[in-house]
């Protein structure tokens, strides 16, 4: 990743000039920069009693909430970005789908999508109903100062499965049935789906997020040939509406992540990311030789790995860093999300031990 070009040498310290902005673009960094998906959530004790007698969607919805969830684990583990305390679901419950996220299960819908007159029924997202989103992002950035501010949406396809399944599914059996016995009902949906989600994502670009992030967590169970055929223009429209980085549009990062997509990593990068998010299956230096060149790697220690020994953890943060440098930018991340029982303090410790061995001052 190069020498340091002194990112940490101007008289005004921004995000843009972060090294996780710069890691993300594939320019020189002081150190590789860390964060955790859902690192703001319940590993966190203040979390855990912040959101006491609160609803998920409803939390996500309240911008002094949201504000003062995503800044916790900024305060308490000194991560290098900050990520907008948000659900993937929350841009369908704004447009008026009916979505209840159940305990111990996730989120369930009222009203599962199973025809094309469903498909042709499910309302638009509006950007007027974001007010409570661009509020908290402008409050983030704001407080974060120097510290970056990664928005984040949903992609179409792990989005289109929540509503055809009518909640989580493993096989996600009815949502490959419909995609192939319904092929054009099949492209209204994603098509749908992605200016949701680029609405959502350019609400909180304009109010000031450093980069995003797009989650398409059950990707990994097509195939590659369905993948590119059938997700992947819609993905790529969904990053394509923040819009024409050649037109002058204010531009910032786009990582694209997955789960379970190891097959799918030379694929991932098309859709317009700048940072392909691997998980914990792939090491990053194989994945590097999949994604090919011109993007940055995210992540991937196995969020297991946080629940093991000292010495375990340290020889694993040790490999994934090692490994990251074969990528043109690294940012260090788990391969998934912080698991609840994580103890807080192995989260600071990683941070601690990632800095000090990518140190370059």
């Amino acid at each position: 990743m190069g020498t340091p070009a002194g990112p940490g040498t101007a008289s005004t310290p921004s995000p843009a000039d972060s090294d996780l902005v710069r890691a993300a673009l594939g320019r020189p960094v002081d150190r590789t920069p860390v964060w955790f998906m859902r690192q703001a959530g319940r590993s966190l004790p203040e979390y855990r009693a912040l959101r006491a007698g609160t609803a998920m969607l409803q939390a996500c919805q309240d911008p002094d909430l949201v504000t003062e969830i995503t800044l916790q684990p900024v305060r308490r583990h000194g991560v290098d970005a900050a990520i907008l305390f948000s659900d993937i679901v929350l841009p369908l419950v704004v447009a008026g789908v009916d979505i209840e996220i159940k305990p111990g299960v996730g989120p369930v819908v009222a009203q599962p999508v199973r025809s094309v007159a469903d498909v042709d029924a499910l309302p638009d997202l509006e950007p007027e109903g974001l007010g409570f989103l661009t509020t908290a992002v402008g409050r983030l950035v704001a407080e974060l100062g120097a510290t970056p501010l990664i928005g984040f949406a949903g992609a179409p396809f792990t989005l289109a499965t929540y509503l055809i399944e009518g909640g989580p599914s493993k096989e996600h059996a009815r949502t490959k049935a419909f995609m192939y016995a319904e092929p054009e009902a099949w492209q209204r949906l994603l098509a749908k789906l992605a200016v949701s989600a680029s609405v959502f994502l350019r609400a909180q670009v304009d109010a000031g997020a450093s980069a995003v992030q797009l989650f398409d967590s059950w990707a990994g169970v097509l195939s590659a040939a369905d993948y590119a055929a059938r997700v992947l223009p819609h993905s790529r429209a969904a990053f394509d509406g923040l819009g024409d980085r050649a037109a002058g549009v204010r531009d910032v990062p786009r990582i694209h992540f997955g789960v379970g997509t190891g097959e799918l990593l030379p694929l991932i990068g098309n859709a317009g990311a700048d940072v392909v998010g691997v998980d914990w299956r792939v090491p990053l230096d194989e994945a590097v030789r999949r994604v090919g060149p011109g993007y940055s790697l995210q992540g991937n220690l196995d969020p297991a790995v946080l629940l093991a020994g000292r010495t375990t953890l340290d020889a694993e943060v040790r490999r994934v860093v090692e490994q990251g440098r074969a990528a043109r930018g690294h940012v260090f991340n788990l391969g998934h999300g912080v698991l609840p029982d994580t103890d807080p303090g192995a989260i600071t410790h990683v941070v601690e031990l990632v800095h000090e061995l990518s140190s370059r001052a």
